[in-house]
C-alpha cells in the first residue's frame, strides 16, 4: 500500500477554483481534466539527469524516480524517456526494471508507456491466461475515442502479432463479444449536435428490441448504444423514458443478464447515471 500512497501524493494536490483551464498544444483545457497535468517549466534534459542520477546513486532514489514521474504529463515522459536515452545511451525501461521491484516497478514502466501501449497491454493481460477480465475489456473500449480504439489496434498488433478482434473473439462469447466487436469498430458519432427525429426513432427501436417483445433483440441494442454520440444518445434516452413506464436504465437491467448489460451501461456511463436519479 505505501507504494500506491507514494504515487498519490505526488499527484493530488491543492486545487485553486479561480483557475480553471490550462492551455494544452494551444487549446484551453479543464485544468484537472486528467489526474496529471502538463508540468510547468518542464525541462526534458534536467529531469533525464535527475533521474539518471537517482537511478544510479548507490541506495536508489525512489522518492526522486516517483516525484519525476508522477508530475509529468504522459507526452513529457516520452521526452524525458528519449533524452535519457540519448545522453546515457541506455534504455530507461530497463534501467528502471533494474533499480526498482515489485508494485513501484510495475507503476513506473507503465507511466512510461504511451496512453495506446498503456492500453493495449491492459488488454492483453486481460485476455491472457485462465479467465478474461472482462471488467478491463469494457473499462477502456467503452470510453476510448474512435482514434483512440484505432491506434491501440494498431498498437496491439505490433506488440502482440494479433489481431485485438480475434482475441475477443477468442477470449469472450456469445452477446457480449458482439458488443466489445462492435466497439471495436471504432464509429461512433463523435459530433455534438442531436437529430431529434432519429433520438425519437431510436427511441422507439430501443422500446420495442426490448421491453415490446420480452426477449431482448441485443442486436438492436449495440447498434445504437455504440454508434450514437453522447448528445445524441442523451436525447433517445429521455424520449425513450416518454414512451415507457421505465427509463432504459432500468429496462436494461430487466431485459439483459451479466456481462452484456454491464457492457451496454458502461458505454454511455454518464448519461445512465443521469437518468438513473430520474428513477
Amino acid at each position: 500500500m505505501s507504494v500506491f500512497k507514494k504515487f498519490f501524493k505526488g499527484i493530488i494536490h491543492n486545487r485553486d477554483p479561480k483557475d480553471d483551464t490550462v492551455k494544452v498544444k494551444g487549446e484551453p483545457k479543464p485544468k484537472y481534466y486528467g489526474t496529471v497535468t502538463p508540468y510547468p517549466n518542464f525541462n526534458a534534459s534536467s529531469d533525464a539527469s535527475v533521474l539518471q542520477s537517482a537511478i544510479e546513486s548507490k541506495d536508489v532514489d525512489e522518492d526522486v524516480i516517483v516525484a519525476i514521474l508522477v508530475k509529468r504529463s504522459n507526452e513529457q515522459r516520452q521526452k524525458i524517456k528519449a533524452v535519457y536515452e540519448a545522453s546515457s545511451g541506455k534504455n530507461l525501461v530497463k534501467s528502471l526494471k533494474s533499480a526498482l521491484r515489485s508494485d513501484l516497478e510495475d507503476v513506473a514502466l507503465a507511466l512510461l508507456m504511451p496512453p495506446a501501449h498503456f492500453d493495449a497491454y491492459l488488454l492483453r493481460r486481460a485476455t491472457k491466461g485462465l479467465g478474461t477480465d472482462e471488467d478491463v475489456l469494457v473499462e477502456i473500449l467503452a470510453t476510448r475515442s474512435n482514434r483512440e480504439i484505432e491506434e491501440i489496434k494498431k498498437v496491439f498488433r505490433q506488440e502482440y502479432k494479433r489481431e485485438l478482434e480475434e482475441v475477443i473473439k477468442d477470449e469472450t462469447s456469445g452477446d457480449f463479444t458482439m458488443a466489445l466487436l462492435a466497439m471495436l469498430n471504432a464509429k461512433r458519432d463523435e459530433s455534438a449536435g442531436v437529430d431529434m427525429e432519429l433520438a425519437r426513432k431510436d427511441a422507439k427501436i430501443l422500446f420495442e428490441a426490448g421491453e415490446a417483445i420480452g426477449d431482448a433483440d441485443v442486436s438492436a441494442f449495440v447498434d445504437i448504444l455504440t454508434t450514437r454520440s453522447g448528445p445524441q444518445l442523451s436525447k433517445t434516452f429521455q424520449h425513450y423514458a416518454t414512451i415507457s413506464d421505465l427509463t432504459l436504465p432500468k429496462a436494461l437491467q430487466m431485459e439483459l443478464k451479466g456481462d452484456i448489460e454491464d457492457c451496454l451501461i458502461d458505454i454511455d456511463k454518464p448519461t445512465m447515471q443521469f437518468l438513473r436519479t430520474l428513477e
